[in-house]
């Protein structure tokens, strides 16, 4: 069997950037270190951090007054920055910089009075910190949530040209596509979301994974259950034609997948560590794998500085 690795595959700067987060500020402070929700959706690295004194809660209730808390990389609400005030928290937010534009796009169209819909998954907690953004200046704003074409049908707003849209940052790009031509159809005039606000790593992932479902027979995602742009990878590349599994670590391949398999494409999400692919790799050469290539891809140089406050 021949495998061939994604790239980019793994973390992205913000993930990058959040786990930093955590790190430093342990080191500064000493456990425990809140954490409000998993820092980044990834088992083995919320794991790893638990083990050197980080708390995850989901409510800043759990959190001691005046204590450290860091918000995790999918960002929070208005309601929860201003609690955070309230208990006389030090906060450290890892909110990815490309979601704070989002966050910023939202903000801005509330301001100006605009209606905004947003195109992402219910219950996601990036969808959950965007909507909290939106705060109503009159009775004419709002922010309303659509998750499919049917979603957009059914809509009804209060001004539909006054309207503008913003997505969360890990949906695949060709289910984005769908849902904004859908937007289109019913609302012509809708505003369009900014370019640059569309994160850069899930779009080279999702372009990767493309070119990995051409040339192999099965495909590996590592990540976590939980995590939206791991399981957007595995959608894309069974809408390709590819059979693939997103795996935790490699203790969840069974050896009967790669029966009569002479190419397997491996990848890794945005949140999962280069070590799991490792780790991958390390087993299926004991079931067979022979050679190991590196697909080529863009070459990623983006790097987020840490919080101004953490640095002090």
């Amino acid at each position: 069997m021949k495998i061939v690795l994604a790239n980019p595959r793994g973390f992205c700067a913000g993930v990058d950037r959040a786990i930093e987060i955590v790190d430093h500020a342990i080191d500064a402070f000493g456990a425990p270190i809140y954490v409000r929700h998993e820092v980044v959706h990834n088992r083995t690295v919320v794991e790893g951090l638990r083990d050197k004194g980080a708390v995850f809660i989901e409510e800043l209730d759990d959190v001691p007054e005046k204590a450290n808390v860091i918000f995790s990389a999918h960002g929070v609400s208005k309601r929860v920055q201003q609690q955070a005030i309230e208990r006389d928290l030090t906060v450290f937010d890892a909110t990815c910089p490309l979601v704070t534009k989002v966050h910023i796009q939202v903000a801005k169209h509330a301001k100006a009075d605009r209606e905004v819909i947003l195109i992402g998954h219910s219950g996601h907690p990036e969808v959950e910190g965007t909507m909290g953004q939106y705060v109503k200046c009159t009775e004419h704003g709002g922010i309303y949530l659509v998750e499919n074409p049917e979603d957009v049908a059914k809509l009804k707003v209060i001004n539909p040209e006054n309207l503008a849209y913003v997505t969360q940052t890990t949906l695949s790009m060709t289910d984005t596509k769908i849902m904004v031509d859908a937007l289109k159809k019913y609302f012509p005039a809708i505003q369009e979301q900014k370019k640059d606000d569309i994160c850069y790593a899930t779009q080279n992932r999702q372009d990767a994974i493309h070119d990995l479902a051409e040339i192999s027979d099965i495909i590996l995602v590592v990540g976590s259950p939980n995590s939206s742009n791991s399981n957007r990878l595995r959608e894309i590349a069974e809408q390709l034609g590819t059979t693939a599994y997103l795996i935790d670590t490699f203790e969840d391949m069974h050896q009967s997948w790669f029966e009569k398999v002479k190419v397997i494409g491996v990848t890794a999400g945005a949140s999962a560590p280069e070590i799991l692919v490792q780790e991958v790799i390390t087993q299926l050469k004991k079931w067979g794998g022979k050679t190991v290539t590196e697909h080529k891809g863009i070459e990623e140089t983006v790097v987020f500085s840490l919080p101004k406050n953490l640095k002090k």
